[in-house]
């Protein structure tokens, strides 16, 4: 793979030199970020230190864009990573042959019609369904007031199995279809219906794959089968000239046939919702969301499980934040399932370079979940957040970063030695 990366790049880097200046054009950006922070009893307490970690970190991203005209563009991303002190790229000597080509794609026009063909990046739903690179296509009209998207995401190939299979190993593709209308109404209201679709004639090696163990109903393992599931939603978003609100409901339903015999259905929802004001240098923001879990009195499927793909960041220790190397015990990160949460928060900027942020978010779980001190909890917490963000010099940002979440029983197991966890750290970034 990191060869076939090395070509890729090369390849690109050629046709950068070798097509004519007149028959193209170029764009070309990034990102670049070093994180420098420490996570302490994200395991509710302070005598294991297992998730203990004081590190720094880099990221970096570049953008290469070929514009043949304006209906067609091949668009490229590239992503380089290390921990400092770890190799093959942060250790002595930084001799590094960590690459990842994020994104390569044609992104071109028939008329009214978009379409993006390739390794390519989705925000669905807000990301509560989908926020992620995949393989698949894209397509969008574009009329005045409206959008119809269509989107297939290429989730699993059955081949990646075996060729020896007596089974036909198409059975084992999993597929995501959606579609995704938005309206925009007298300027101020965006209506944006969706309908997803997965389908997998037989589940069972894309849930016990390492990707698969993050996506739909991880918990099923390889007892699924023939998998029919789908999400029908709607986000609502209003503007007005100090103040925005937004809305985003989803329900769950399909069902997934199992080897043991017989199905389970999924009956699951979530409902979200925020806002924010701005006066002059303040700005007041909230938001809250509930998703279910299932209280087991029925063989139905109640807990909303996202498909893979899903990523929603929320709070600093809770929902991963600007540091997103784990989540507090029990919480559920990026992945909204069995849990409910509130925010208020509020933001000054008393200069162009600074701006402060405090924000407390409470969350519980849906569902109360066995603890290992015994009994069922579902109290993640109270968490308070503090960023301060300050432009060092233009583009270069500073955001200085502290966390501390006054744990729940459901955080800290009601273990004897229970401590509540917190974070500090400092994040460097720059884009162009």
């Amino acid at each position: 793979m990191k060869k076939l990366g090395m070509l890729a790049l090369a390849a690109v880097l050629v046709a950068m030199f070798t097509i004519p200046a007149w028959a193209i054009e170029s764009e070309f950006g990034g990102y670049w970020r070093t994180r420098f922070y420490t996570t302490q009893n994200f395991t509710g307490e302070d005598e294991t230190e297992a998730a203990d970690f004081s590190g720094v970190d880099t990221r970096t991203r570049l953008y290469y864009t070929v514009i043949f005209h304006e209906n067609l563009k091949f668009v490229n991303k590239f992503e380089f990573d290390a921990t400092w002190g770890t190799g093959p790229l942060g250790d002595i000597g930084a001799d590094g042959k960590e690459f990842e080509i994020k994104n390569s794609y044609v992104d071109f026009n028939t008329g009214p019609v978009n379409w993006k063909v390739g390794i390519q990046g989705a925000v669905l739903a807000r990301g509560f369904l989908f926020d992620d690179d995949f393989s698949g296509l894209q397509v969008n009209y574009k009329g005045e007031t409206f959008e119809l998207p269509f989107v297939w995401v290429k989730a699993y190939e059955g081949t990646e199995v075996s060729f020896n299979n007596s089974q036909n190993d198409n059975d084992f593709d999993a597929d995501y279809f959606g579609i995704f209308p938005k309206f925009t109404l007298g300027g101020m209201f965006d209506v944006n219906p969706y309908f997803l679709y997965i389908y997998s004639k037989d589940a069972s090696n894309w849930f016990t794959t390492p990707a698969g163990n993050q996506s739909v109903l991880a918990q099923l393992g390889g007892l699924a089968e023939e998998l029919n599931l789908w999400y029908a939603g709607l986000d609502l978003d209003v503007d007005f000239d100090m103040a925005s609100l937004w809305f985003t409901g989803i329900y769950q339903g399909g069902d997934v046939d199992l080897q043991t015999g017989g199905s389970a259905d999924f009956e699951a929802w979530l409902l979200a919702v925020g806002g924010n004001v701005n006066v002059g240098m303040f700005d007041i923001h909230g938001r809250g969301f509930y998703a279910t879990g299932d209280d087991d009195d029925d063989d139905d499927i109640e807990t909303f499980t996202p498909p893979q793909g899903v990523s929603y960041y929320w709070a600093e220790i809770m929902g991963y934040g600007i540091f997103d190397f784990m989540a507090s015990n029990n919480a559920p990160a990026d992945n909204i399932s069995n849990v409910w949460a509130a925010n208020l928060g509020m933001s000054v900027k008393p200069m162009d370079k600074l701006k402060v942020a405090l924000d407390v978010w409470y969350a519980a779980l849906a569902e109360k979940i066995a603890v290992a001190g015994g009994g069922e909890e579902d109290v993640l917490g109270t968490e308070v957040d503090l960023v301060i963000t300050y432009e060092v010099v233009e583009n270069l940002n500073l955001d200085l970063v502290g966390a501390y979440l006054f744990a729940g029983d459901a955080t800290t197991e009601n273990l004897d030695d229970d401590e509540n966890p917190y974070e500090v750290g400092a994040r460097l970034s720059l884009s162009f």
